[in-house]
């Protein structure tokens, strides 16, 4: 069995789907690894690693994947890379099932079992695969990075012999894995926290990090059975957004994180929002990829409104700390498919738990409704 790591195919996309650590692991199992070669270098991760670590490498994509049994990557394998796959192949990645239905059918056009990353059910079992819950953690952390550095004013209070600095106050927006790990790390920075999020049974969370969780009654829980945020109505959202003018015009940062999947991100700060911010306050909008949760968002850009608000839509906060967040995906890759390993050999049982719900396209068929 050969597990092949080709280069990313997206410009901006500085991680590697596995790091020599995990490629010594899957030699233990008895699976080779081929690399591409120079797809870790973004990552600090030199060929020479993946020598030492037991892996073949491989100058171009076509040579890569011709005997490969299975094709690991961090976004979408491009066209390179699709054009060389064998009938039978699995391709394992962040595949945007839900988001771009035509590159699953390409996926099933060309017979290949294709697993979405972000697909993994939320079960406890799964835990150690969730690939979208480690990457949003390292998007949660740098999101608060990012918001200090753009702040023309200190996270913590500061007593001088000059006097004494108030702390900065920040509004987190949506409480998942991305929103605890903000609110964690503005709390280790010595700010002072809030969060907000339409499911109330994370309120809990928040609190236990040491921020004031914000109410507000929407009429009904917006959570699904999986644990994701449950999109709102027209009607609550307005509601929602009326509300937030008020809280967001006290903060000094807002770090905004909803997304729902497969759908444009929900607007939930509103030029209103943005015109009720104090001048130098600052916008950090982690849906920026999916449309944006603020009105003044441009992707992967920073704009700066009228009144002096910096908004951030600065997307992949993940891929700007491509060694760790690569680690961390690596392990996430290794504890999916070395359950399915037996002898060298991948076998993905359709009726396993993980399979049914990451599973995308198999047999040259679509799987509809995938992950869902």
């Amino acid at each position: 069995m050969i597990i092949a790591v080709p280069r990313e195919a997206a410009e901006k996309e500085r991680r590697v789907a596995l790091v020599p650590e995990t490629v010594s692991r899957f030699a233990k199992m008895g699976v080779a690894v081929c690399v591409q070669r120079g797809a870790g270098n973004a990552a600090a991760f030199p060929d020479e690693l993946y020598g030492a670590a037991g892996a073949s490498s491989a100058e171009d994509a076509q040579s890569l994947v011709a005997e490969a049994d299975v094709v690991v990557s961090v976004g979408r394998p491009g066209e390179e890379v699709l054009s060389g796959l064998r009938p039978g192949c699995v391709v394992v990645g962040f595949l945007n099932p839900l988001g771009d239905p035509a590159y699953l059918q390409r996926l099933a056009e060309a017979n290949v079992t294709a697993i979405a990353m972000e697909t993994i059910p939320r079960i406890t079992r799964a835990q150690s695969m969730d690939a979208l819950s480690s990457q949003s953690n390292i998007a949660g952390y740098k999101a608060v990075l990012l918001a200090a550095a753009h702040l023309p004013k200190f996270f913590p209070m500061l007593t001088t012999a000059a006097g004494t600095i108030a702390p900065a106050k920040v509004l987190v927006l949506g409480a998942g894995v991305a929103g605890l790990q903000a609110i964690a790390t503005a709390r280790r920075l010595g700010a002072v926290v809030s969060g907000y999020d339409v499911r109330a049974a994370v309120k809990e969370q928040v609190q236990s990090l040491g921020a004031t969780f914000l109410e507000f009654e929407l009429g009904a829980d917006a959570e699904t059975a999986g644990g994701y945020a449950k999109e709102l109505t027209a009607e609550q959202q307005e509601r929602q957004r009326g509300w937030m003018v008020e809280q967001i015009g006290a903060n000094d940062v807002v770090i905004t994180t909803a997304l729902v999947p497969g759908r444009k991100a929900p607007v939930l700060i509103s030029e209103a929002g943005v015109a009720a911010m104090k001048p130098g306050s600052v916008v950090i909008d982690l849906a920026a990829e999916a449309g944006g949760n603020c009105a003044l968002t441009v992707r992967d850009e920073l704009v700066t409104s009228a009144n002096g608000v910096t908004v951030v839509g600065t997307t992949n906060l993940p891929s700007t700390m491509p060694s760790d967040a690569s680690r961390l995906y690596s392990r996430n890759i290794y504890a999916l498919l070395s359950p399915w390993i037996a002898d060298g050999k991948l076998t993905i049982d359709p009726d396993d738990e993980v399979a049914k719900g990451a599973v995308v396209a198999r047999d040259g068929n679509v799987l509809v409704g995938a992950g869902q």
